[in-house]
């Protein structure tokens, strides 16, 4: 998305951290900030336009997740989704096992939860990025109660191989929390095939808006609430509902099924594929996230994280800020913390290359006019700041 003015023009590729509004999302919710004002539990006709409204959107997401109408739930975003899996589930005794590059918000959950008796063993992943089944199946004990396994890493866009993992949860009588923010409109979505009781979206990833987000949640799963107070939500959620938000979380799943049938997901691929080859070129780079054969392996279509050796990930993404392209050097929640990636930590990178990664994460409304940017201003930008180092002036030049 190229923009600005002629003299600065910018181009976002920080995709993972959030999304724009689409027009048409904006359209849609409009309605309900202003004529469709109501409560929905009301039973006036202000409030049964509104009942209207977050009905149809169920309806909606049901289709998106490919699940029953009352299998939908709606929430705050992907926090609120994962932490009600965590502590709507496990109690004092119980095992929780998930993975040491998942987001803060099951990391944390995790960890207060260890204040409350319940134990984590959190699975390492291979340096490619991807968690190995096997490790899972290992881990499990006669306590187990719960598994949870993003779908798509927020950092590395690497796709896990959750069907094989919910099989293993199956097998073992254990629930299984897919938290799938980062694969939300990048992947068809089909909870049935991915075999799990519980997953996890927020709609700011996918051209929706902030603050709404949905769980898929399987009938009989014995999650509680995380909010108590009235019966909405079947009495899964309590709060009134946001209907403007639930109806352009509808709008946005709606297009997003189009953009997987359109050819757009290819188009993104092609676009990022072009990007990383050429990035690649400049000396001292890697791509994070490589297989044994040196391949990618499976990757949402729009992520690529790279690393740039004799540089602070930091200084490259300030010089690319002022240069009017915006990328991240991880995850958006860490922005500004001085540790390096998790993730990538996790991965068997050592601090000085994982300090030195970024991560361009491309928005589906992205052009080859965008690419075109980025690749001017990305080798500028290094060889600027390797100028001003001597270490990389002796090893790189």
């Amino acid at each position: 998305m190229l923009t600005g003015s002629s003299t600065v023009a910018r181009v976002y590729m920080d995709a993972n951290a959030t999304t724009p509004l689409l027009p048409e999302v904006v359209e849609a919710m409009r309605p309900y900030w202003t004529e469709h004002f109501g409560n929905a539990s009301s039973i006036h006709l202000h409030g049964q336009k509104a009942r209207t409204a977050v009905d149809r959107a169920r309806e909606t997401m049901a289709e998106f997740f490919n699940c029953h109408d009352a299998e939908v739930v709606f929430n705050s975003g992907g926090t609120e989704g994962d932490n009600t899996a965590l502590f709507g589930l496990l109690h004092p005794g119980d095992h929780l096992i998930t993975t040491s590059i998942e987001h803060s918000a099951i990391l944390e959950a995790a960890r207060r939860l260890a204040h409350h008796g319940v134990e984590t063993t959190f699975v390492a992943p291979q340096p490619s990025g991807l968690i190995n089944p096997v490790d899972i199946l290992r881990a499990i004990r006669p306590e187990t109660r719960l598994i949870s396994v993003m779908l798509a890493n927020n950092e590395t866009g690497v796709l896990q191989p959750v069907e094989e993992i919910a099989k293993i949860a199956a097998d073992t009588g254990v629930f299984f929390h897919i938290d799938a923010v980062q694969g939300a409109g990048k992947v068809r979505f089909d909870v049935r095939r991915f075999g799990c009781h519980l997953l996890s979206i927020s709609a700011h990833k996918m051209n929706g808006p902030k603050g709404i987000g949905a769980m898929f949640v399987r009938r009989g799963t014995p999650v509680e609430s995380l909010l108590v107070g009235g019966s909405h939500e079947r009495r899964h959620r309590a709060g009134t509902e946001n209907v403007p938000s639930i109806v352009g979380l509808a709008k946005a799943a709606e297009l997003a099924m189009h953009s997987l049938e359109d050819g757009t997901i290819g188009r993104l691929t092609a676009l990022r594929d072009r990007l990383e080859a050429e990035i690649l070129r400049i000396p001292g780079t890697g791509l994070n996230g490589v297989g044994n054969e040196g391949q990618p392996v499976p990757r949402v279509a729009n992520t690529s994280n790279i690393w740039f050796d004799q540089l602070e990930g930091e200084a490259l993404v300030i010089a690319l800020d002022l240069k009017g392209v915006a990328v991240s050097g991880g995850s958006a929640c860490h922005s500004g913390a001085t540790e390096p990636s998790h993730v990538l930590m996790a991965m068997g990178l050592d601090k000085t290359r994982a300090r030195a990664s970024l991560r361009f994460s491309l928005l589906k409304t992205a052009t080859a006019a965008d690419v075109d940017h980025v690749l001017r201003v990305v080798p500028e930008a290094v060889e600027q700041l390797r100028a001003l180092s001597p270490v990389a002036a002796g090893t790189l030049g």
